[in-house]
């Protein structure tokens, strides 16, 4: 897309994220301000419409509405921002002063500054300035609806039988209705009581956070000695402590110990697991430990998906994630959006980063009892490496990853790895161009490292 709505990404990033929303179903309906509007600020020529001051209207449910534009260098938008509501009872909800942008049904129109058509109508169904609805012009009596969630395409193209023009003022409600189960309804009103258990589990964790340190090669072992992961000898205990393998069995040992009496054991964990790997592969396993990060987390899920669930949940399949979610990715590049295809999961690398935001969003939705435990990987030879050794997929770092909503419905990842916990933000950072294994883990009721 234009620079226009790079500019918007960066005003409505900074600003901050909460919510009380409504079932999409009963956002007050803002069309009849729409259509009192259409004239003056859709389809006035575009000098006189930027020349127009902002203004406050109110809603017959009482909720205000900001009406203001917002200029870049070939479009400009227009945009109805709803204030920022707390309370879920549509009668007794409170206003905060706030107008975002992305509040909870706000309305934009995107037109060009040298014609004035229309390009683009973006709509807000959550509180989130990550997760929206667009639609696109098609031809002369249809139009096409986008559904974007964290950068990604939910759904694209979806046919919507009207003109794009007659979007200006329609309700909401109607347009969702022409779409029907087209639309993916539950990727904007997640349940908030189903993340209650992981709430719980990030709270537990973080209480025993401050008992940790880091330390290369650390893990505990089943008998509660702090050892090394190599030789299994015994740490010194001034320095004792885990490295990001072994704080992460300490984790699965935390929620398995309050079931099974018992610790895991190190040695099986460095086991092969699942298909992986070839030929070539093979005589560089022992001298460059190719896979130790995916069998690591592969062996730890299967012994949790059997504890928690059932031993038939031990196989592969069963706790591996592979669904794809999505083909299409809108990415900032040099301060413009641009739209790439994302191939999803990839046998022996899991996903690639840039997709790794909303592909936990949707799996927070689609299974909102589970986090899940990443190896991170990277085609790359060892610095000491002799002349001519291969480049080799390469699984040195894990770590767990905790989506879910928190009691105000904000979407939050939580990163727990290397004995601490880090940030989202961070942790993709960190790892430009890598890819991402994931193994689901059921979320726990209790937690006992």
């Amino acid at each position: 897309m234009s620079k226009l709505l790079v500019i918007l990404f960066f005003f409505f990033i900074i600003l901050p994220v909460y919510s009380f929303d409504l079932p999409v179903s009963r956002i007050p309906d803002d069309s009849q301000l729409r259509h009192r509007m259409r004239d003056t600020w859709m389809l006035e020529t575009p000098t006189r419409v930027l020349n127009q001051r902002p203004r406050t209207e109110i809603l017959l449910s009482g909720e205000r509405v900001q009406i203001s534009t917002v200029e870049g260098r070939e479009e400009f938008m227009v945009v109805f921002s709803r204030e920022l509501m707390r309370g879920t009872n549509i009668n007794n909800r409170r206003s905060t002063g706030s107008f975002p942008g992305w509040a909870q049904g706000s309305w934009m129109l995107v037109r060009r500054k040298d014609t004035g058509v229309a390009t683009q109508i973006r709509i807000y169904l959550r509180s989130d300035q990550n997760a929206h609805i667009q639609f696109r012009p098609f031809d002369t009596d249809k139009s096409q609806m986008d559904v974007i969630i964290y950068g990604a395409y939910i759904a694209r193209a979806i046919p919507v039988a009207i003109p794009f023009d007659r979007l200006y003022t329609i309700p909401l409600n109607d347009i969702l209705r022409l779409v029907d189960d087209k639309f993916p309804m539950k990727y904007f009103e997640p349940d908030i009581n189903s993340y209650r258990d992981t709430r719980n589990f990030i709270t537990q964790v973080r209480t025993h956070l401050g008992d940790l340190r880091f330390a290369d090669d650390g893990a505990i072992d089943e008998n509660g000695n702090f050892v090394f992961i190599e030789n299994l000898q015994t740490q010194s205990p001034q320095t004792a402590g885990l490295n990001c393998s072994g704080f992460i069995k300490w984790l699965i040992d935390g929620i398995l110990r309050p079931v099974t009496g018992r610790r895991f054991p190190i040695t099986p964990l460095k086991e092969p697991f699942g298909e992986r790997g070839s030929a070539f592969t093979t005589i560089w396993e022992e001298s460059r430990d190719v896979f130790f990060g995916l069998d690591w987390i592969r062996n730890l899920a299967a012994e949790a998906n059997s504890v928690l669930r059932t031993p038939a949940h031990r196989a592969l399949e069963e706790f591996e994630v592979r669904q794809d979610n999505f083909s299409l990715l809108r990415v900032n590049r040099n301060n413009t959006f641009a739209t790439h295809s994302y191939p999803g999961f990839m046998n022996e690398a899991g996903y690639g980063i840039e997709g790794l935001y909303p592909l936990l969003y949707t799996l927070a939705i689609n299974e909102p009892f589970s986090f899940y435990l990443a190896a991170v990987s990277q085609e790359i030879a060892t610095p000491t490496s002799p002349r001519g050794t291969p480049r080799l997929r390469q699984y040195y770092h894990v770590a767990a990853l905790v989506p879910y909503f928190d009691e105000l419905g904000n979407f939050r990842i939580v990163v727990f790895e290397s004995a601490d916990e880090t940030s989202f933000t961070a942790f993709r950072n960190r790892y430009p161009e890598h890819h991402i294994s994931l193994v689901k883990i059921p979320v726990p009721s209790r937690f006992e490292p």
